[in-house]
């Protein structure tokens, strides 16, 4: 007999406090990772991006109209710049420019808010969305398999690869059970995972018992420079390439069309991330990797985010010992979930091509999405970027530009390439 499917809850539901905690809880530890590494890697504090994370979160759910479920942590395709500027002129400058990136997201959404999206249909059909949604889940591969079997220092480590195994099987089978266990299983698959690594003298404790239980967060300020803005600024035209694929992933994902809130979405992004360079933190972007939370779960409801947010705003900015608590989670544990975190994004872009019927018998769907899904694969996996001058375009971004020039230039057979998505299931 066929299991029920699992109970959906809408992006208005509502849940009770009980349930939202440790949903909330589950969203927060989801992003940590990769929120806590952009600091680490550009000489910012992780304590302030935590905290702005929290801040930007609530910015964007307030300026989306809490109609749109994302969580906003920190951007890993300013990082090269950052790292130049404050090499140079300073971190202090480079706050600067992630101040005037996110007036670039503020300045873009408004000229989409004029002109509206209509022209999105046109340049990103279903076969192009759906490559690029899954250059997206399977573009982060090669960090998730490094993070689960691999040691500090690149190389095969088998018991990284014993914990990354037990916690992505912990996540497998708590994801298949019905309840409030279906619906935290990222977060019972890392207490796992903790649990087990720390048997095997994988956690270090010593920094958890040091910190203090109340501190306050390590904030910096920007110092205006030309230079540093002119060098950083202009990333943001990426991100919002970025953006754009994210909101359809979510679209397909809750099953709703964000596309004409667009302008709003981009807008929450802009001030979180002028909120973030204010004090210290890196630009904000929405986050994959609760995306895929939201997927397998199936809870849509904002009201998690706003735990989250608030989570993640105690702990970075007043709460040392709960942040060294996180920070001690082992990679492998972070990397046995975020196996099947990207992977279900992967997999949701695999699903719109079906539920859009996408016919391959046209060589025109298959030369766009085998061109946009190998180039963009192959250069996220690779660690590679096109230099333009002083800025680098990421796979995600030029394999999505690459499909759009194609989209464009080649001749069309059919009219289904121009119909709109197909975001909503049929029953």
């Amino acid at each position: 007999m066929a299991h029920a499917k699992r109970e959906v809850i809408g992006v208005s539901d509502r849940v009770s406090v009980g349930r939202a905690i440790p949903l909330g809880i589950q969203h927060m530890m989801s992003m940590f990772g990769s929120t806590v590494l952009v600091p680490m890697l550009t000489g910012l504090h992780p304590s302030a991006a935590i905290m702005c994370s929290g801040i930007g979160t609530v910015c964007y759910l307030l300026v989306t109209k809490n109609k749109i479920p994302s969580y906003l942590g920190s951007s890993f395709a300013f990082i090269s710049p950052i790292i130049a500027v404050g090499a140079t002129q300073g971190l202090n400058a480079a706050l600067s420019g992630v101040v005037v990136a996110g007036l670039v997201f503020l300045a873009v959404a408004g000229i989409i808010k004029l002109i509206g999206t209509g022209w999105i249909d046109r340049i990103l059909p279903p076969v192009l969305i759906a490559s690029i949604i899954v250059v997206i889940g399977v573009g982060l591969s090669a960090t998730a398999v490094n993070m689960a079997l691999c040691n500090s220092t690149g190389t095969f480590d088998g018991a990284s690869c014993a914990v990354a195994a037990v916690t992505l099987a912990a996540a497998v089978v708590f994801s298949s059970m019905n309840g409030l266990i279906g619906t935290i299983p990222v977060l019972l698959a890392i207490i796992v995972g903790y649990v087990v690594s720390a048997f095997m003298g994988m956690v270090d404790f010593q920094p958890v018992l040091d910190a203090s239980w109340v501190g306050l967060p390590k904030l910096m300020f920007p110092q205006f420079d030309l230079s540093a803005i002119l060098l950083i600024a202009p990333v943001a035209f990426v991100v919002v390439i970025e953006h754009i694929g994210h909101l359809l992933v979510v679209s397909e994902v809750v099953g709703e069309d964000y596309v004409p809130m667009l302008p709003r979405s981009l807008a929450g992004d802009g001030i979180a991330t002028c909120i973030a360079g204010f004090l210290g933190s890196p630009p904000a972007t929405t986050y994959a990797e609760n995306i895929g939370v939201m997927s397998v779960t199936r809870v849509y409801s904002t009201q998690v985010f706003w735990y989250a947010a608030g989570f993640a705003f105690i702990v970075g900015g007043f709460c040392p010992k709960l942040e060294a608590l996180i920070m001690s989670i082992p990679t492998p544990v972070m990397g046995g979930v975020s196996l099947l975190l990207f992977g279900l994004i992967a997999s949701n872009g695999l699903r719109m091509l079906v539920t859009n019927n996408i016919d391959f018998g046209e060589n025109r769907n298959l030369m766009i999405a085998a061109v946009v899904i190998i180039l963009g694969v192959g250069m996220e996996c690779g660690g590679y970027a096109i230099p333009l001058g002083d800025f680098t375009l990421p796979g995600m971004a030029a394999s999505a530009l690459v499909g759009i020039v194609m989209n464009l230039l080649l001749p069309r057979v059919s009219s289904e390439d121009d119909a709109a998505p197909d975001y909503i299931e049929e029953p």
